[in-house]
């Protein structure tokens, strides 16, 4: 048996499985500030080195987070890039003088998950891909292209590409001693996969059958950027009003869809934008909430925001209510945010969840009640409505989690000891 890697490339986290010394998968382990950790930020962040002629330092992870707070967002952050993979629209990025493509950016940031992980990586690679790209009209070939670009550039020789719910479904299977049905939902931070796989156990080993595939772009950052929309920018003047020529305006809603990206409040604070703002505060009947703004983009305090929204999103599914506590610099935002009325706000993506998997029942062509168990992983899997949803649909007694963040990965280095890969393949 080959050694392999299996890798789960995601767009909010990396996570890292090979097989130990004593046959058992185990994740690849990071350490940041003597706190331990399997799941690596997928970000990355390029600083101009001193008296480099421009050349730029990047770094990725807890680490990269760690230069953009340090230096004020004086930098080049990178998050959520595997959005773009799928993307004939971009080409390239300019960074200190010298253009990225997506291959670039993926080998660079796996390079650095390899120089913290401390240890020789194998020749092989079990890599997960989603099974439909995040983007408009995304261009799977292109995808797979540019994953296999850097992944050769990082010395992988043998790659094969798995669906994300296909792996976590295997690594479900291996709790499984009678034959099942199962219906696999995969919850990341940019995209919904569903997969219903048949499994037949027997002593000659797991039998395998794909019935269906199907996937959304929608999940966790879509459920972020509505708590944001709803707390964070109506604190921040969306919704109110300005004069110009004798004339009452809305405020333009362009200056809040930065929003959907925090690193990208950094780079506004040096914009046109900023400067239609502070004309805005003049003229606006609200004035208060656009110096509120303001003095937020002053402070740079987009990480500070994606980590309040994170905490409140998580005290919701745990509890009735949670609070988006930001105090920065003069902004001061206590916001209770009831479940109920965090569900009213994600329903357009629960909806959307709820159409795709009933594309994948139309296509395995079978009914609810033919599916056995339904397994839910992924980080948005924790949030009460997304679990409701698949209850009321196929019951409680049949719904299982486990080792959401870790599953997939766990299961790409399960597919990894097969003999043949390729029926897992994609």
């Amino acid at each position: 048996m080959t050694d392999s890697l299996g890798l789960d490339f995601g767009t909010t986290n990396t996570v890292a499985t090979m097989v130990n010394a004593d046959g058992r998968v185990e994740a690849i382990h990071f350490r940041h500030d003597d706190t331990a950790f399997d799941a690596f930020r997928s970000v990355l962040c390029f600083s101009e080195a001193e008296g480099s002629g421009r050349r730029a330092d990047m770094t990725a992870g807890p680490w990269a987070i760690d230069k953009f707070v340090e230096q004020a967002g004086d930098c080049r952050f990178i998050q959520s890039f595997k959005t773009f993979a799928a993307s004939p629209l971009f080409a390239d990025t300019l960074i200190y003088n010298r253009r990225y493509r997506f291959e670039d950016l993926l080998a660079s940031f796996l390079q650095q998950v390899r120089a913290h992980a401390g240890i020789d990586l194998p020749k092989r690679v079990v890599i997960g891909r989603p099974v439909s790209f995040a983007g408009a009209a995304p261009d799977e070939a292109l995808a797979r292209t540019r994953y296999e670009a850097a992944l050769r550039t990082i010395g992988f020789e043998e790659i094969h590409h798995v669906y994300e719910p296909v792996a976590a479904a295997y690594y479900f299977a291996q709790r499984l001693n009678t034959d099942a049905t199962i219906l696999v939902a995969d919850f990341g931070g940019g995209t919904s996969d569903f997969s219903i796989v048949r499994f037949t156990v027997s002593s000659s080993g797991l039998g395998y059958t794909p019935l269906a595939h199907t996937g959304v772009g929608v999940a966790g950052d879509a459920f972020d950027y509505r708590i944001i929309d709803r707390v964070v920018a109506r604190a921040f003047g969306k919704d109110s009003e300005y004069t110009s020529w004798g004339k009452i305006l809305p405020v333009p809603n362009v200056y809040f869809n930065k929003f959907a990206r925090w690193n990208e409040l950094s780079i506004m604070r040096h914009s046109r934008d900023y400067r239609e703002l502070e004309q805005l505060l003049r003229d606006s009947l609200d004035p208060a909430r656009i110096r509120s703004f303001l003095a937020f983009l002053d402070a740079d305090a987009g990480y500070a925001m994606y980590r309040a929204v994170s905490a409140a999103k998580m005290q919701l599914s745990q509890a009735e209510q949670g609070t988006l506590s930001l105090h920065v610099a003069s902004v001061d935002i206590e916001r209770t945010i009831l479940r109920a009325e965090f569900e009213k706000w994600i329903a357009p993506e629960l909806e959307e969840i709820s159409a795709c998997v009933d594309r994948a029942l139309s296509e395995a062509g079978i009914a609810e009640s033919q599916i056995d168990r339904v397994f839910l992983t992924g980080g948005t899997s924790f949030v009460p409505a997304v679990r409701a949803q698949f209850e009321d649909r196929f019951g409680a007694a049949k719904i299982e989690t486990g080792d959401q963040l870790v599953s997939i990965a766990y299961g790409l280095s399960l597919i990894g000891r097969e003999t043949d890969i390729a029926r897992w393949a994609v």
